[in-house]
Order: C-alpha cells, then structure tokens, then sequence
C-alpha cells in the first residue's frame, strides 16, 4: 500500500515515511524524522525533526512529540499529549540575551514498545516510558515509568498494573496478577512485573 499524506500536511522533503504510514490533514513532520511502516500521524500533530517513530504506532491528533524522541513499535500517543525535550527552558539568558541552540542541551523522552500515552498526557524529558505501560489521560510524567505500569495524576503515580490489552490487571495474591482479556498470567518481582 502506498503512503497517504494529506495534501495540506507539511512534511519535509527530509523526513522518512515508511510504507503504509499516514499522516493527516495539517501534520507537520520535520526534517529528519522517521515515521515507520504503517503508523498514523494524526490531524495537527507535529513531530520534530529527527524524532523516530516504529512501525504500527499512532499518534492522535494534537500531539507535539519533540526531537529527541524515540518511540518504539506499537505505540499509542493520545490527542493533544506532549513529549518535551527541554528540562530547563528559558528563552534568555541571565544577561537578557536570546538563546540559541548551542545553548541548549535537548533531553528526550522514549517509549518502549506496545506503551501507550492518554488525552492530555505530558511527559516531562528525560523519561523512559516502560514497554506496555499505560499513562492516564491529563497525567504529568517526571520520573522514568516501569514495564506495565499504570499511572495517573499529577505528578503521575502508579496505582497497579496493566496487560498487553491495556486492561488493569487483576489481583490473584499480593504478587500475582492476571490479565482479565487474555488470561495471561504476570508475577511482581522486587517491583518489577514479569510475565509467567
């Protein structure tokens, strides 16, 4: 299947757009950028130059991804969520002077694979979002989020666990867990869940 990149999309002759990727009415792609086979750029989403982008991801409408992200295969980022790149931002320096970019020291955030960000969501860099873990809608993320992780809130806190279908996990003891869709079963190790 082809690429299909809305006519009033702005991307750059220097982004990748892999196959059967698509990028929506009023996106905006940078140079340098890579969108992987058959991911979704949504409506007025912008994803900065040389930010990367796996296969089968989709990124909703509204959401400001920028560069040095790294989003791993499979991931959802929800409408209007944002991935920052800049701990400390200031636009002068202590003696009023514009900054430029060789004054900035860009940090990113990166997404492990099957993740998925909500509505809203902020993700303060640098952070590392866990594979198949699941930021709530409106959350602010400013510590690094583990594998299968469900967090909400402001700053985001971990309230229990997820599975591959993005369901919570059900308790089965105190260190065992079950996934409620695909019966899989999960255990709790010093913090960590891995799957049986």
């Amino acid at each position: 299947m082809p690429i299909k990149i809305a006519a009033n999309a702005s991307v750059s002759d220097g982004a990748k757009i892999s196959e059967n990727a698509s990028v929506w009415d009023f996106a905006q792609v940078r140079e340098g950028a890579v969108i992987g086979e058959n991911s979704i750029v949504g409506s007025y989403a912008y994803i900065d130059a040389h930010v990367q982008i796996g296969k089968n991801c989709k990124i909703q409408n509204r959401a400001l991804i920028y560069d040095p992200a790294i989003i791993h295969d499979g991931v959802f980022i929800g409408p209007g969520a944002i991935l920052t790149n800049d701990k400390n931002p200031r636009s002068i320096s202590g003696s009023g002077e514009v900054k430029s970019a060789k004054d900035w020291d860009k940090v990113g955030v990166e997404v492990l694979q099957g993740a998925a960000i909500g509505s809203g969501a902020i993700c303060v860099a640098p952070v590392k979002i866990g594979q198949w873990a699941l930021v709530g809608a409106g959350a602010v993320v400013t510590k690094d989020i583990k594998d299968f992780a469900l967090v909400v809130g402001n700053p985001a806190r971990q309230v229990g666990w997820v599975g591959k279908a993005g369901k919570q996990l059900e308790t089965v003891d105190g260190q065992h867990f079950k996934c409620p869709v695909l019966g899989t079963e999960f255990q709790e190790i010093n913090g960590i869940l891995v799957e049986d």
